[in-house]
């Protein structure tokens, strides 16, 4: 890109575009949103994530529940 556009026209071209200094932290966000749910879909498709998932997801709610049945007096 460099060969073709001289330095004088690649600093023209920063400066007509506006910096929206505010609107980077939406931007971030929305990039952290897409990797989270890409280590999500591929943690899921991993065999093991998915057993370990679910394990501690069962887990989770096995403590749940007995907190439940102890506050209802069940034990």
């Amino acid at each position: 890109m460099n060969a073709i556009m001289t330095k004088f026209d690649i600093d023209t071209a920063e400066h007509r575009t506006p910096k929206w200094e505010g609107l980077s932290e939406i931007d971030q966000a929305i990039r952290d949103n897409r990797v989270m749910e890409y280590r999500i879909k591929k943690s899921w498709a991993d065999p093991w994530g998915r057993k370990l998932t679910v394990a501690g997801l069962a887990v989770i709610l096995g403590v749940f529940l007995f907190l439940a049945g102890a506050s209802f007096g069940l034990w």
